[in-house]
């Protein structure tokens, strides 16, 4: 199926060059995107973010990397989760979707856990992966409990929780959620940013961005790098 979230991606230089590889462009790129259909949004970029441009590498590494987000919401268990205390000090990657989306979100964790695999153990439990619905109506905890496993990795984190808040959140990191709203064939659809973020280890920022066309072979270069909090 075709994806329509290809306004997410941040641009990138065509070719790395001695001049490009000091420059920073200016990305307009979280754009909202509607997971399994044709429609974008009409909200505009809700962030502006300068990132080094690199052709030849799957993540955009942040000039300006984001603080983590202060979002307090409810894990698969039903208790309280507070994600900058919780991931404090540990490599995490974030990532904003909902269960019902077709094709994007199940594609994204999928590729993640996959790579995954082939870390050896140790690093593989030091990695903290994050799942926050942007449909809490129908992604309860219990919801995300049964589908995480499936979709991604039983070890991977499914939070949950009241929508202004999971809104007000993912906008501290630059991703823009629209409430859920039914298309023209009265199918519900999330509008959401398509980007998972990467948070080091060492300095609790997010400090690098995966656009939703990122392979399993480019999360697997480089996850050992994001768990050793260095540059990909």
């Amino acid at each position: 199926m075709q994806s329509p979230l290809r306004a997410a991606r941040p641009r990138r230089a065509a070719r790395r060059t001695p001049l490009l590889a000091a420059a920073l462009v200016t990305a307009s790129a979280l754009a909202l995107s509607a997971c399994g259909t044709d429609t974008t949004s009409g909200a505009g970029p809700v962030a502006d973010v300068s990132v080094a441009a690199d052709a030849d590498k799957p993540g955009t590494v942040l000039d300006r990397p984001f603080k983590k987000p202060d979002l307090v919401l409810t894990d698969t268990t039903g208790k309280p989760y507070d994600f900058r205390e919780r991931t404090k000090g540990k490599p995490t990657l974030i990532y904003f979707g909902y269960t019902n989306c077709p094709d994007v979100c199940p594609l994204t964790l999928s590729n993640i856990a996959t790579a995954m695999k082939e870390l050896p153990q140790a690093d593989r439990e030091k990695l903290q992966v994050v799942f926050v619905t942007t449909d809490p109506e129908r992604d309860t905890p219990a919801e995300l409990a049964k589908w995480l496993p499936g979709a991604g990795d039983p070890s991977f984190i499914g939070l949950s929780g009241d929508f202004a808040t999971i809104q007000a959140g993912a906008l501290q990191v630059g991703i823009g959620i629209d409430p859920p709203s039914k298309d023209k064939d009265g199918n519900v659809v999330s509008m959401h940013g398509a980007q998972v973020i990467a948070f080091s280890p060492k300095t609790d920022q997010g400090y690098v961005l995966y656009g939703e066309d990122t392979t399993v072979e480019d999360y697997a270069k480089d996850l050992p790098k994001l768990i050793r909090g260095e540059k990909p």
